[in-house]
């Protein structure tokens, strides 16, 4: 059971017409964006700069097949992971 009385209605629409909206919502911060588009296969580390390499073979990343010489750009470790393999010519 409820044992605070209600207010009439008349006298909450009156005291909530009384009150002024002063308040604004908090700025936010601009949207950085971080992901670079160009970049395929896996994510770049923060604060690392992507890597372009020339695939010396054919080779499907994310399910996109790229032909031989093709340039891409990548992560540091994934250029090296391609070039340890085969799959991009030397630096």
């Amino acid at each position: 059971m409820n044992s605070t009385p209600k207010k009439p209605a008349a006298d909450t629409a009156a005291e909530e017409s009384t009150e002024a909206v002063t308040e604004t919502a908090p700025a936010r911060p601009a949207h950085k964006a971080t992901l670079v588009p160009d970049v395929v296969g896996p994510a770049l580390p923060t604060g690392a700069d992507p890597v372009a390499v020339t695939l010396a073979h054919h080779h499907t990343i994310d399910g996109t097949d790229y032909p031989p010489g093709a340039k891409l750009l990548v992560s540091p470790d994934y250029a090296h992971r391609l070039r340890g393999q085969g799959y991009a010519t030397p630096a």
